[in-house]
C-alpha cells in the first residue's frame, strides 16, 4: 500500500472553546433565538480525521449492497479484518459479489491490510477526533429548539445541545438556514442518541442560503442511526462515542452523507451508502429500469463522483472530469469512454461492461456471468480480478502497473504493454 505523506502529531488535549457575542444573526422560523456561542470554521480542528470520510474506532468499517461511494479516506484503530466490504486501488478488503465499495481515498489499518505506517496514522486519526468531539461537547449556551425533534425546524448557526440527552430527525426535514453566510456553523450536542429518519420514511438535512455541510457537526454521546428505511441525506461531520449507522440489510435505495462519519471506539456499518467526506452532496446512484431503453450521462466536474447501477437497459459514461463507478448487477450494459479520474467498474450480473479509459486508475471485477472488455491506455494502474463465470478481454498499452486475477471458468484474452 502507498501511503501520503502525513504528520503523525495529534492535539494535546482539548481545544480552546471560542464564544462569540457578535454576529447573532436572525431567528429561526420557529420564533428560536440562535445560541450566543457562535462557532467559525477553523475553530473546530479535525486534524488527521479531516480527510476521513469513515473512521471505525477500534471495531471497524462495514459496507453490505454494491451501491455505495466512499469519497476520502477510510480507517480503523482495530484488526485490519473489521473493514469489509471496500475496495480502493491498492487492495480489496473482503469484498463479496454482494457487498461491494468503491473506496477514492487511502484505508488506514494495520497489517496484513494495511502496514505499520497506515495502523499509527490511524491511530493518530483517532486521537484527533476525540479531541475534537471533547471540543463539540464543552462547548457552552447550547439550546433545544423542538425538545429533542429538529424535523420540520428551520435553525440559524449557533449551538443546540438536546435537553433531554438526544435528538430526533424523524417528523420531516431539517432545514439550516445560513442567510448568506457562507462560514455559517452549526454545532448539534447530545449526550445520548441520534436518530434521522422513521420506519419507512427517510428524513433528509436541507442546507439553504450558503449552508455548507463541512460546517456543520453532530457530537453525538452514544450511538447514531441515520435512514434505517433507506434514502434521504444526511450532512455535516458525525462524531459519535458509540456506532454509526447507515439504512438496514436490503434497502437498495442509496442514503447519502455530505461529511464524514466518525465513531470513536465502534463500527460504522452501511448499506447502500454515499459519503463525501468533503461535506459536498454527491448524486444518487441511477437506478436502472428494466423498461429503459437507453441513458446517456456526461461528468465534466472533477469533483463529481457519478454512481451508475444498472438492472437493465443501456447506459453510456462519457467522464471527463472525476471518479466513476459503474456496477451491472443484472442484464443491462455500461459503455464508458473515460478521459477523467479514477474507474470503478463491477459486473455481478450477466450484463455487460465496455471500457474505454484513457483517465486514471481502473479496477474492474467481474464476479458474475456477464462480459467485460477493458481497453486501457491511460498511465494509472490497472486491477482487474475475474471469479465469476463471464468472459474477460484486457487490452493495456498505458505506462501503468497491470495486476490480473483469474480464477473464473471461462475464457480470457489479455494484452499488455
Amino acid at each position: 500500500m502507498t501511503l501520503p505523506t502525513r504528520t503523525l502529531m495529534t492535539r494535546i488535549g482539548v481545544l480552546a472553546l471560542a464564544a462569540s457575542m457578535a454576529g447573532c444573526g436572525g431567528a429561526g422560523e420557529d420564533g428560536l433565538a440562535p445560541s450566543l456561542n457562535i462557532v467559525r470554521p477553523g475553530d473546530v480542528n479535525l486534524g488527521l480525521a479531516s480527510t476521513f470520510a469513515l473512521f471505525g474506532g477500534g471495531a471497524g468499517v462495514t459496507n453490505q449492497g454494491t451501491g455505495t461511494v466512499i469519497v476520502g479516506d477510510v480507517g480503523t484503530s482495530g484488526a485490519s479484518t473489521m473493514i469489509t466490504g471496500f475496495h480502493n486501488s491498492a487492495f480489496s478488503y473482503t469484498e463479496t459479489p454482494l457487498n461491494i465499495g468503491a473506496v477514492t481515498g487511502t484505508v488506514y489499518t494495520d497489517a496484513p491490510q494495511g502496514t505499520a505506517a497506515s495502523f499509527a496514522i490511524a491511530n493518530a486519526t483517532a486521537a484527533d477526533a476525540l479531541a475534537a468531539f471533547n471540543y463539540l461537547a464543552a462547548l457552552p449556551n447550547g439550546q433545544d429548539p423542538g425538545a429533542g425533534e429538529l424535523g420540520g425546524l428551520t435553525l440559524v448557526p449557533g449551538v443546540y445541545k438536546a435537553a433531554g440527552g438526544a435528538f430526533h430527525i424523524t417528523g420531516s426535514d431539517l432545514t439550516l438556514d445560513a442567510s448568506g453566510n457562507a462560514d455559517a456553523v452549526w454545532v448539534f450536542q447530545m449526550p445520548s442518541s441520534l436518530t434521522v429518519g422513521a420506519p419507512a420514511a427517510p428524513r433528509s438535512v436541507i442546507l439553504a442560503n450558503g449552508a455548507q455541510g463541512k460546517n456543520v457537526y453532530w457530537q453525538v454521546g452514544s450511538s447514531a442511526t441515520v435512514n434505517g428505511a433507506g434514502g434521504g441525506t444526511m450532512v455535516g461531520t458525525i462524531l459519535s462515542s458509540a456506532a454509526i449507522t447507515f439504512s438496514t440489510a436490503g434497502n437498495a435505495i442509496a442514503t447519502t452523507l455530505a461529511g464524514r462519519a466518525l465513531a470513536l471506539n465502534a463500527a460504522v456499518t452501511m448499506v447502500n451508502t454515499i459519503v463525501n467526506a468533503y461535506g459536498v452532496n454527491v448524486p444518487l446512484p441511477i437506478l436502472g429500469d428494466p423498461t429503459l431503453s437507453h441513458l446517456t450521462v456526461d461528468g465534466p466536474n472533477s469533483a463529481d463522483v457519478v454512481t451508475f447501477i444498472t438492472l437493465g437497459g443501456f447506459i453510456t459514461v462519457h467522464n471527463a472530469g472525476g471518479h466513476v463507478v459503474a456496477t451491472v448487477t443484472g442484464v443491462g450494459s455500461v459503455d464508458i469512454a473515460n478521459n477523467g479520474g479514477a474507474l470503478t467498474a463491477t459486473e455481478t450480473g450477466s450484463g455487460a461492461i465496455k471500457i474505454k479509459n484513457d483517465g486514471g486508475v481502473l479496477t474492474a471485477t467481474n464476479t458474475g456471468n456477464g462480459v467485460m472488455t477493458i481497453d486501457s491506455t491511460a498511465t494509472g494502474a490497472v486491477t482487474v480480478t475475474n471469479t465469476g463465470n463471464g468472459n474477460v478481454t484486457v487490452k493495456t498499452s498505458g505506462a501503468g502497473a497491470v495486476t490480473y486475477t483469474h480464477t473464473g471458468n471461462e475464457d480470457v484474452a489479455v494484452t499488455l504493454p
